[in-house]
């Protein structure tokens, strides 16, 4: 992969910009809530941080770790919980933060999770959405971008165990 060209699609200021939009409309929709912001790692740690220091309310943040993956460019469709919800999320508001939806499999088992859980309401935030791939009824709640099937990488997201430090997200082009 190291041979073939990045193809920039998000710039790092594209992001940011997005994002501080994002985060002004999610502090008025949360406003009198009880915000609890819920990263799914290890893909939105980056996107989730930007995205609580835009929003200008009170939110409690938490972690889940999730796997449809492993090591491939495709969801197996079976998600595991790896680590789940630290806190007990009973009457909060949920916004559940993932990097990308494509099939949807692991967004639409996280939200069925934490319901179950006694969330008193459930979104979705992401910073990509690829509805092209979608296996599953969902449509994000909130969205950075929307884009075409490409395999994407950057800005938390990554090709094995590497490139999630990349600022901007791009997608590789053979020479």
């Amino acid at each position: 992969m190291e041979n073939n060209k990045r193809n920039i699609l998000f710039s790092k200021e594209q992001i940011q910009n997005r994002i501080d939009e994002l985060g002004k409309v999610i502090t008025e929709d949360y406003k009198d809530k009880n915000l609890y912001v819920l990263s799914l790692l290890r893909g939105s740690f980056i996107y989730a941080a930007d995205l609580v220091r835009s929003i200008d309310t009170k939110a409690k943040i938490g972690f889940m770790t999730t796997s449809s993956y492993g090591h491939s460019e495709t969801s197996t469709g079976n998600v595991q919980v790896v680590n789940d919800i630290p806190d007990n999320i009973e009457g909060y508001d949920v916004l559940i933060v993932d990097d990308i939806v494509d099939t949807g499999y692991t967004m639409e088992y996280v939200v069925n999770h934490v319901k179950k859980l006694g969330a008193a309401s459930v979104k979705t935030c992401v910073l990509l959405d690829k509805p092209s791939r979608r296996k599953v009824d969902l449509t994000p709640d909130y969205c950075c971008f929307e884009i075409e099937d490409l395999f994407v990488v950057g800005y938390g997201l990554n090709y094995g165990d590497h490139y999630r430090n990349i600022p901007y997200v791009f997608n590789w082009e053979t020479k």
